[in-house]
């Protein structure tokens, strides 16, 4: 086993040693865009953050050096799909904060601020721009499937981080770019670029409720605009039905059926991540097309499970209509551990119980600037809120540690393919769970 210090060096030496078998050592140029070249990235010029990061993931899975040479030339030739995630975020800039709050400004005008900044800082900011490329790079991450919607169904709400992600992918076109197809993807991973994937967090609904059909009108506009995968429900219920912490979990609406539909016909993922556990199955069972709990984990892995987690009669369906299940980097929902060990444990459970074609990676976690601290330092505190009605879970004792929350940085996404390598997998079934399931289900969505 090798010790955590010696992450980088080792990875280094594994690197030049695989060169040398390409090159008889020379840094031959025809071999420029070889995995050679690529996994090297996924080492090099890492800030302190990521390297803290990758250490305590290293301390925990305690890889062979055979181990982490082919978990890392693997995940750099690979396909990486985050089912479910966020891009890099920059930090905000506080003393602008801090200013709009002694100017007045509400505290909506206070959330969209930091929320376009932590969004959209990477292209107005030359030190952020390169901290974003930086955490890109170092995470070997393809393509994300972008949160690019508030959880909620008003069209309005739901087209602003859409339209930030948009300005991001169309000012920084050449790095990061906004896949509409899954060739897109495909492509980026040519050209040694990254792309993001639009999810909305939402089914868009006027709420006028004038018929079936006018309500539902807004789900082709938005996949006209990019958007690939919804959610049913967020916490609670609405017309769809009912969220993951809605107790009576009440299940799907007829309303919700008329949605799906649509959504079939479309071209429009349903995702039931955030759906309660009767929703999630009759969403599955209702769909002519594949289901998703984009970022979840499993009931069974734990006595006490979280609301977000699925139980195996869920996961069964969702597997059965051609989905998948990703397996999030929370540690509050993995439970037990909560760690980068747990996250494992977790992806076997689905792979053995349910097949390797139906199991991906969603982190529902990102990279935030090493200055995001120190900025948010320099905001005065804001008045006390009630929490929002949207987010209310059901009470639980868990607590996360430091390291839980270390060991599953999206940085560390390299790691995760490592400890896929030390779980037994075979090259082809690690592709399929670090992207390609992602892949078909998009595939299938769209041409199906």
């Amino acid at each position: 086993m090798i010790r955590r210090r010696s992450f980088l060096q080792l990875a280094s030496a594994l690197t030049c040693a695989r060169f040398a078998s390409f090159g008889q050592g020379c840094w031959a140029d025809e071999i420029s865009d070889s995995a050679v070249v690529r996994t090297q990235r996924l080492t090099e010029r890492l800030n302190p953050s990521i390297v803290a990061a990758r250490e305590v993931g290293l301390g925990l899975l305690k890889p062979s050096a055979s181990e982490l040479d082919r978990g890392l030339r693997l995940h750099a030739e690979s396909i990486v799909f985050d089912s479910y995630g966020f891009s890099p975020r920059a930090s905000i800039d506080g003393a602008m904060v801090a200013k709009e709050i002694e100017t007045g400004a509400s505290d909506m005008e206070i959330k969209d601020l930091r929320e376009e900044m932590t969004m959209t800082r990477c292209v107005t900011d030359a030190v952020q721009q390169q901290e974003y490329r930086d955490a890109w790079r170092a995470s070997g991450v393809t393509c994300v499937f972008q949160n690019a919607g508030e959880e909620c169904q008003d069209p309005l709400v739901l087209i602003k981080r859409l339209a930030r992600f948009t300005f991001v992918t169309d000012m920084l076109r050449g790095f990061v770019s906004k896949a509409a197809v899954p060739s897109d993807i495909e492509q980026a991973k040519l050209n040694d670029q990254h792309c993001l994937y639009m999810t909305g967090n939402g089914v868009p609904l006027t709420q006028q409720w004038v018929s079936v059909a006018d309500e539902l009108r807004y789900v082709r506009i938005f996949y006209q605009l990019g958007i690939r995968m919804m959610h049913l429900t967020y916490q609670r219920r609405n017309m769809i039905g009912d969220g993951s912490g809605e107790p009576s979990d009440g299940g799907l609406s007829d309303f919700g059926r008329e949605a799906i539909k649509e959504m079939n016909r479309v071209g429009v993922i349903p995702d039931c991540a955030h759906s309660g556990w009767k929703t999630s199955l009759e969403s599955a069972n209702a769909s002519a097309k594949p289901v998703v709990a984009s970022h979840t984990t499993c009931a069974a892995l734990d006595g006490n499970p979280h609301a977000r987690s699925k139980p195996d009669p869920v996961i069964r369906a969702i597997c059965d209509s051609g989905g998948l299940v990703g397996i999030c980097c929370i540690p509050h929902f993995l439970r037990s551990t909560g760690d980068i060990t747990m996250l494992l444990n977790h992806i076997d459970h689905i792979a053995k119980n349910f097949g390797v074609d139906h199991v991906a990676i969603g982190t529902d976690v990102s990279y935030s600037a090493q200055n995001s601290g120190e900025e948010q330092r320099k905001v005065p505190a804001m008045r006390k809120r009630r929490d929002d009605f949207r987010t209310l879970w059901p009470a639980d004792s868990f607590r996360t540690t430091s390291e839980m929350t270390s060991s599953l940085a999206w940085t560390n996404w390299p790691l995760f393919t490592v400890g896929l390598v030390q779980r037994g997998y075979n090259d082809d079934e690690i592709r399929k769970i670090i992207g390609g399931n992602v892949m078909r289900v998009a595939r299938e969505t769209l041409h199906g």
